[in-house]
């Protein structure tokens, strides 16, 4: 009888879906909650500034931080009123300008159940890096306690009423602050009372909501701001606009609650696959700061217009403009983190200091990847393969989607359509190319699934409500998750990709990870119960941002468990949480072939990079719909700058592979993909870069040229990098386009070597060729020119230098190596070279700073060197320190060039790329 019912369900859900999947799928706005029917949002919406009567008392210095118990002031004043708990705050500095805040119940008081703080994503090290506070000093009559941060700023806490703010030493300038408008409010856990009703109900399902509501707000304000960024994932602007304030009509907060939204909308604060409360503002008279909450409930956060709080009363004791931001969260705890920067690059060095740096990728991870859902079999697969050759595309990656399997059950493959799959990747192989699967989280419940039955046995699958394993609808029809929350499961997840266990998979298969919001077809809001139960008793709401982020990290060390530690592992993820940088690339989720989703892909991608995911990027082409052939050629022409550079597609859509739109768009789309495999000497330098610092691939302008206001809104146009600035064509047809190229110094157009003035807006005539693309003047970008297959066999071809000189005759760049795949790097075994011409002279540097004995070795070797912008014509060139003449010659910058133009040019100098040297111009 329950094998009928299961079946008949199936049935009924097959039905449902299967005909119109993506109609019935798509993103619906009455489907999803609004602030209003949100009461923790509609509650906190409505304060008043002022509201918040909690003073600080007991403050001193304990272990080396500052704590303070919070009262509201009534109690204080009139000790016979009923008491209410206090809240325990503690405040802890760190090394390089960071502060820790953190507000809770007290333990002692012991509250009906411990409220869930998130593990594992702040970095162990930053222990080490904590400045034990000696000392407190006051002023103001001792209602300031102020605290060493930095030789530049301190902290205060305001007593009465309770406030904490950053500010410089010289001045007293503010810099970020807490509860300056007095909107703090904690619901502390209670016992509920007869008659009380506790349960929400939305769209036919009941949260039974247990321990009632325990919601947390505050204000948090950024002083000398213009404009604030950050919070993803949202389809909008890079800029974030005001939600509330005089002249905004009705508008949402932005949400952040991990949901699986198909064909969502641009230009939204509605919430997308992942979450990451961190936010940076940035300013022309002050730089840059940055706020982090480290909470994985759901949450939504309000920007404030100008004159918000006109009519609140309150007289803020600062005069400096100012940002103020509204974060509102239906659980966890306060525990957040303020960076005073100063500069862009500082504050994401810090962020990441905290969270974690991004994951070194490897070298085939940076190239092109093919994708769709689904190619059909192993024929398909030869088939695209080979075709690419015929066509000479160079691709790395080629990718299966949930067809693959066995009847949705991940680890396994369709064997009449898959027979031979490790044949079939080997193929790939040997032509230096990988294979991606996806794995999701939802466990297909079929007994005889052996994934199913040990995860069942083992009671490793989260609860419902009741305690029973949760039973959920996703693409298997009735499906549970695994509590990846529990560190025991996660090991056990990762064991599940060595080559015994997931038969058919071999050393060079990789994983995707989708759905991992989590997605449930037939759940709230497409996703898990609030109410569902993980390790320890955490209800879902407490963790279900971070779901996909613990999902992610097992994938990834199954796969370093695989390789016994010794390859770097590639994982895609949709949904994701602050630190899944370090576990490998996201994706922009289920975007549409048009135009308007084309161009929200740039300001989402530099959003994510400046909250710590460097490696990311858009589907090309779009997922959804069928892309006019103008569009997929401009798409992949901007794409090929994303950092990670993948076309992807619905299975309803027709094929478009590079080859199906003609022979002029096959040669279009061949060109953009080519300039990206040119460029991966200078791509994979900036993924080393990001990974020892956080600084991302693709950059705001404004990260580059903090001071030049025009560029702080600016996010039709980015930086690769600090040398390359590219910006997409985003309408049909254009014959023109207008482009800013900032500072003071001249560009060079990336594909003519054509000079431009900076700190102008060009207005450019627009061809089908490529999009604008320019080098800044005072840089050098190493190339590879020579095209291959994939990545891994251009690994001993010789390098190109392009020289941009500056005003000054002066350039520099770097040039990072390793065996592009193993952690051997992590213990030295690399090549790192700084690249400086001045004075008429280009010299190679060694920067490497090996912390260990391990060697890496190079045989390759420089075999042109392009100079733009040089003022005299040389004739010849010195190599020292073998004395050795070379030809100075003019030559085109690109070898395939149409263009008549030519520069100065040395042609194999044939300098090896490990060594000291220096040509001098003569």
């Amino acid at each position: 009888m329950e094998t009928q019912i299961g079946n008949l369900s199936l049935l009924f859900l097959l039905l449902l879906l299967g005909s119109n999947l993506s109609s019935v799928l798509s993103w619906k706005k009455e489907e999803f909650r609004t602030c209003n029917q949100t009461p923790f949002c509609k509650q906190a919406r409505h304060r008043s500034p002022g509201s918040c009567a909690l003073v600080a008392h007991d403050v001193t210095i304990v272990n080396g931080e500052l704590t303070a118990k919070l009262l509201p002031k009534e109690n204080h004043e009139n000790p016979d009123q009923e008491q209410s708990k206090p809240l325990i705050l503690s405040l802890s500095v760190y090394q390089d300008g960071i502060v820790r805040l953190k507000i809770d119940e007290d333990p002692k008081l012991e509250p009906r159940k411990k409220r869930f703080e998130v593990p594992d994503v702040i970095l162990p090290e930053l222990d080490d890096k904590k400045l034990w506070l000696q000392k407190l000093s006051t002023e103001e009559d001792s209602s300031l306690s102020v605290v060493y941060l930095s030789d530049g700023y301190e902290v205060v806490l305001r007593h009465d009423p309770f406030e904490v703010y950053v500010r410089e030493k010289e001045g007293k300038r503010r810099v970020i602050s807490i509860n300056s408008h007095g909107l703090f409010d904690f619901e502390q856990l209670k016992v509920k009372k007869e008659g009380e009703e506790w349960e929400e109900r939305f769209k036919g399902h009941t949260d039974t909501r247990p321990y009632g509501s325990q919601s947390i707000s505050f204000d948090v304000s950024f002083y000398d701001a213009d404009f604030v960024y950050g919070i993803p994932e949202h389809a909008t602007s890079l800029a974030l606009k005001p939600t509330r304030g005089p002249g905004i009509e009705e508008s949402e907060p932005y949400r952040l609650f991990n949901l699986d939204v198909f064909e969502y909308v641009h230009e939204s604060p509605f919430g997308l696959y992942g979450s990451i409360p961190f936010m940076i503002s940035h300013g022309k008279s002050r730089g840059t700061s940055g706020f982090f909450w480290l909470n994985s409930a759901e949450m939504q956060i309000d920007v404030l217009g100008s004159g918000w709080d006109a009519e609140s009363g309150i007289s803020l004791p600062s005069s400096q403009g100012r940002i103020d931001t509204f974060w509102m969260s239906e659980a966890g705890i306060v525990d957040t983190f303020f960076f005073v920067g100063p500069g862009p690059k500082d504050v994401v060095r810090q962020y990441t200091s905290v969270t974690g740096r991004p994951s070194m990728p490897q070298l085939f991870a940076t190239a092109y990847h093919q994708c769709r859902w689904n190619y059909r079999d192993e024929e398909d697969v030869e088939n695209v393969d080979s075709k690419f050759d015929e066509h000479d595309i160079p691709y790395d990656v080629l990718w299966l989607d949930i067809e693959h399997t066995d009847g949705k059950r991940y680890l396994t493959w369709d064997t009449t359509l898959f027979p031979h799959p490790e044949e079939m990747q080997k193929k790939l192989a040997a032509k230096g190319r990988h294979m991606v699967t996806i794995v999701d989280p939802h466990i297909k419940r079929d007994d005889s699934y052996f994934l199913h039955k040990e995860a069942s046995q083992k009671g490793y699958y989260v609860k419902d409500a009741t305690g029973n394993d949760y039973d959920g609808w996703c693409w298997p029809g009735s499906s549970s998750y695994l509590d990846v929350v529990n560190p025991e499961i996660r090991s056990w997840w990762a064991e599940r990709f060595s080559t015994e266990v997931y038969v058919g998979s071999t050393p060079s298969l990789y994983i995707w990870n989708d759905m991992n919001e989590p997605s449930v077809f037939n759940g709230p809001e497409v996703t898990m119960p609030r109410d569902a139960l993980h390790q320890g008793g955490v209800e879902h709401r407490e963790v279900h941002n971070a779901y996909g982020y613990y999902f992610h990290m097992a994938t990834s060390d199954g796969l370093v468990k695989r390789g016994d530690g010794s390859d770097r592992p590639f994982v895609l993820s949709r949904a994701f949480f602050a630190g899944s940088q370090r576990y490998g690339a996201v994706w922009t989720g289920d975007n549409t072939a048009d135009w308007d989703h084309l161009r929200v892909s740039v300001p989402m991608i530099l959003t994510l990079g400046l909250t710590g995911l460097s490696f990311s990027g858009a589907d090309v082409g779009g997922f959804f719909g069928n892309p006019e052939p103008e569009l997929l050629v401009r798409w992949y022409q901007i794409g090929a700058y994303y950092p990670f550079f993948r076309a992807h597609a619905h299975h309803d859509t027709k094929r478009r592979e590079p080859w199906l739109f003609g022979e002029r768009r096959t040669e279009l789309i061949r060109e953009a993909v080519q300039m990206r495999y040119m460029l991966l000497p200078y791509f994979y330098t900036l993924f080393r870069e990001a990974n020892t610092s956080g600084i991302p691939v693709a950059r705001p302008l404004w990260m580059e040229f903090p001071s030049d206001e025009a560029t702080f809104s600016n996010d039709e146009a980015f930086m690769v990098g600090n040398s390359l600035l590219v910006q997409g064509i985003y309408t049909e047809r254009a014959k023109h386009t207008s482009v800013y190229l900032p500072g003071k110094e001249s560009w060079y157009d990336l594909r003519t070597g054509a000079v431009y003035k900076g700190g102008v807006t060009h207005k450019l005539d627009v061809s089908e060729e490529s999009v604008p693309a320019f080098q800044k003047a005072g840089t050098i970008i190493p190339r590879k020119d020579r095209l291959r297959r994939s990545s891994t066999q251009m690994i001993n071809d010789p390098y190109t230098l392009v020289i941009a000189l500056n005003s000054s005759q002066k350039a520099e760049g770097e040039l990072y190596i390793d065996d592009g795949k193993s952690f051997s790097f992590e213990n030295g075994a690399y090549i790192h070279r700084r690249f400086v011409f001045s004075n008429g002279k280009l010299t190679s540097h060694n920067v490497a700073s090996a912390p260990g004995g391990a060697q890496f070795s190079s045989e390759c070797v420089i075999e042109r060197i392009i100079l733009l912008g040089h003022s005299a014509r040389p004739k010849n060139a010195i190599i020292e320190p073998e004395d050795r003449n070379v030809e100075v010659e003019m030559g085109p910058i690109l070898l395939k060039s149409k263009e008549s133009s030519s520069f100065i040019t040395i042609r194999k100098p044939n300098v090896p790329v490990a060594s000291d040297w220096t040509i001098k111009f003569l």
